[in-house]
């Protein structure tokens, strides 16, 4: 999926008044920590959000999903960043979960890969260790290189569960960040790896699932089924500072719909 550009898009939806509102009503500093598959909304979300309350910081500072729910429940950050859902022991912590965004986790191979569809069933067979050469898959001669995300990432934890390999994964590399892991599929053509569908760009090849290619469309209308929601976490019963509240209250608005879609993830209303 071709990326635009943020700020282009930002500054003429600002030509157009898009960005009227309610004021917070003072000034402050919104400390969010969590998902590297989140960096591109929040950039669109704080760019627009400080043309909105210039007197508000908001720091955003991407160390993974689960160091983010973590944050927010101990308190060392305001809101908490993730891209997957909250395990159900997160909430008996109090975790309580804001989707601002639903984004795909695309598949992705190097752009010299003939192999550009797979099912299902071929990609667990490929993660797990089933399939570990090319030609099972009608591409070139070449041992598979599998590349993903750490152990605790959202991106790694929603791929896994939904194609069914939590936990069987065998892996060539694990990377810090879903940038890592675009970066090394890129330079090796014998790679696959997945990452989330808003950072793609054309350093490699995002693949059919069952057929369907990624974009915002399949995402939204739910025919690409490898998808996981951009969540903000609060503490139920931790009340939020009037410039964390605003900035929650924008990012979960409508009015943020524009710079979701901008940064390349959907809005899910």
């Amino acid at each position: 999926m071709k990326k635009k550009t943020l700020s282009l898009a930002v500054t003429a939806l600002l030509a157009l008044g898009l960005l009227a509102g309610c004021s917070a009503g003072g000034g402050g500093t919104v400390n969010t920590d969590g998902s590297t598959s989140m960096a591109d909304v929040m950039g669109a979300l704080t760019e627009a959000f400080r043309e909105k309350e210039p007197d508000i910081t908001v720091n955003y500072s991407g160390t993974g999903s689960g160091s983010g729910i973590s944050g927010v429940l101990d308190g060392t950050c305001d809101i908490g960043l993730s891209s997957r859902e909250l395990k159900q022991e997160e909430v008996n912590q109090g975790a309580v979960a804001h989707v601002v965004a639903l984004d795909g986790v695309a598949i992705v191979v190097n752009p010299k890969n003939t192999v550009t569809e797979l099912t299902t069933d071929q990609i667990a067979d490929i993660f797990t260790g089933k399939i570990t050469n090319w030609t099972e898959l009608g591409g070139a001669d070449a041992p598979i290189a599998v590349y993903g995300r750490e152990d605790g990432s959202g991106t790694r934890t929603a791929f896994e569960e939904i194609v069914g390999v939590e936990g069987a994964c065998v892996y060539t590399n694990e990377y810090g960040s879903t940038g890592d892991v675009i970066g090394n599929v890129a330079g090796n053509e014998n790679a696959i790896g997945y990452a989330s569908l808003s950072a793609v760009n054309s350093t490699v090849t995002a693949v059919k699932v069952n057929g369907v290619a990624p974009s915002e469309a399949t995402v939204k209308d739910g025919t690409y089924t490898i998808q996981r929601p951009f969540v903000m976490v609060t503490k139920k019963g931790v009340e939020l500072s009037e410039a964390a509240q605003a900035f929650l209250d924008f990012a979960t608005s409508a009015e943020a719909a524009e710079y979701i879609a901008a940064a390349g993830a959907v809005y899910p209303n």
